[in-house]
């Protein structure tokens, strides 16, 4: 691929990324973000490129980048480095999958996946008429790379954080919280992630290349900047924003338009702005929910018939919980785009229901032959939708990272007491914190404490 056609790749992407995510709005936070990655940008071998760093407004823990120089860290990932160091390996190692076109060759080699590809037409028929730049966000929060590429960004990350004067030993302190936050090695790992080193090992190769690194320039002094990382990251939305809709107790709630759903055990949802993803542990099974076109119910499922092409083997007009529904069950077929390709179905049940004032659209998607393993989970999504009364739920406020200074010596769970941490949530603040619970902290030292509405169980 040229690089000419790798940055307009990254420029149909940028604006999908961020319609489909959200941007997360803190002026400080995304100042930092960008004048750290201009500045490493600048040191690659790849500085001419059009480089662009976004805050995406989700709390899942993660970083990725996109071809032509389009970086993206979530909130979720700021709010769990505890340094400015820990931050610029990260920064590193996503700059280095652009630098290394690591992005390029894997779309080059990587077909539009058929549930994908019916997905964005459920997003956006234009979209799925334009095939190969489809790219939303269940795809890139899954993009895998393989481990020879990852540990090649590793190398980078090391190499471009020394060089513009961090610590790079930091960066192996991440991959432990990483490693954390993975359940451990005996525990390991989503599947999505498979592909990727173990971070126990990663945090083991990256102390080893960063002690190189850094023995190549004797006498420089490192940056780590912890008390000024936290108090950049105070105040900043911890977890799910609930005004945009959050999971809790295996529902999915949204209080400012008043309903509810139930999600399947071992499935990962992931909330966006224009859209809910739920995708099964395997990735064989996709759920979309989001605002459907059309006045009503009905007008709504015609709509859908007319712009994918499904061919309908059944539908009805039951209600579900009351409120007008239409439920339509059948196959998608993509006509092959390639010589030598083959037509491919996927199997879709979708209810439209009129709720509110607003039609929704609650579908379940899966290969034929893979269907009938996920109907129940698909069921018992589509026949959960309601409306929300549950004034608890309603009036949910989001939780906020709160620095804290630790008013004597004692340990990190005493502090997160002290602090008002919930006993049940002292292991997750531990974590955030990148430390152990009994780890005794000085007086004087910052920690990451809760603010907001703080829940007794995420």
């Amino acid at each position: 691929m040229s690089e000419e056609k790798e940055i307009a790749l990254g420029q149909s992407y940028d604006p999908q990324v961020v319609a489909e995510m959200g941007k997360y709005e803190n002026p400080k936070l995304a100042q930092f973000l960008t004048e750290k990655g201009n500045a490493m940008a600048a040191i690659s071998e790849r500085p001419n490129l059009p480089w662009k760093f976004t805050l995406i407004d989700s709390d899942v823990v993660n970083a990725f980048a996109v071809p032509g120089g389009f970086v993206y860290f979530t909130r979720g990932i700021m709010a769990h480095f505890n340094n400015e160091a820990q931050f610029a390996g990260v920064l590193g190692h996503e700059i280095g999958h652009v630098t290394a076109r690591h992005t390029v060759t894997q779309q080059a080699r990587q077909t539009v996946g058929q549930i994908g590809l019916i997905g964005g037409m459920i997003l956006s028929p234009e979209l799925a008429s334009q095939g190969e730049s489809l790219m939303q966000s269940m795809q890139l929060l899954f993009l895998k790379y393989g481990r020879d590429a990852e540990s090649q960004s590793d190398e980078l990350g090391v190499k471009y954080s020394t060089q513009i004067g961090y610590d790079a030993k930091e960066m192996a302190g991440f991959f432990g919280t990483l490693d954390r936050l993975t359940g451990g090695s005996e525990n390991r790992v989503p599947e999505f992630q498979s592909t990727h080193p173990d971070p126990a090992n990663r945090k083991v190769r990256v102390g080893e290349l960063a002690a190189e690194a850094q023995a190549a320039a004797p006498g420089q002094k490192f940056e780590v900047d912890r008390d000024g990382y936290l108090r950049l990251i105070d105040g900043m939305i911890y977890g799910e924003d609930p005004a945009q809709g959050f999971v809790e107790g295996g529902s999915f709630y949204h209080p400012g338009l008043a309903f509810q759903f139930k999600v399947p055990g071992q499935w990962q949802l992931i909330n966006s702005p224009s859209q809910v993803q739920m995708v099964s542990s395997d990735q064989k099974s996709v759920m979309i929910m989001k605002l459907a076109a059309g006045t009503d119910q009905n007008a709504a499922a015609q709509s859908f018939v007319e712009e994918t092409g499904i061919v309908v083997a059944t539908s009805n007009q039951n209600a579900i919980n009351g409120n007008p529904a239409t439920t339509i069950y059948g196959d998608i077929t993509q006509q092959a785009t390639e010589q030598g390709q083959t037509a491919q179905s996927t199997r879709v049940k979708a209810s439209f229901i009129s709720y509110g004032g607003n039609v929704y659209m609650l579908a379940g998607l899966s290969l034929p032959a893979d269907f009938t393993r996920y109907q129940n989970d698909i069921d018992y999504t589509l026949t959960s939708f309601a409306r929300l009364t549950d004034q608890s739920k309603l009036n949910k406020k989001a939780e906020t990272i709160k620095i804290v200074t630790n008013s004597r010596s004692q340990s990190l769970g005493q502090a997160l007491i002290s602090a008002g941490v919930p006993q049940g949530r002292v292991e997750e603040l531990a974590i955030l914190n990148g430390m152990e619970v009994n780890q005794t902290i000085p007086a004087g030292m910052l920690f990451k404490a809760l603010g907001g509405d703080i829940r007794q169980q995420k």
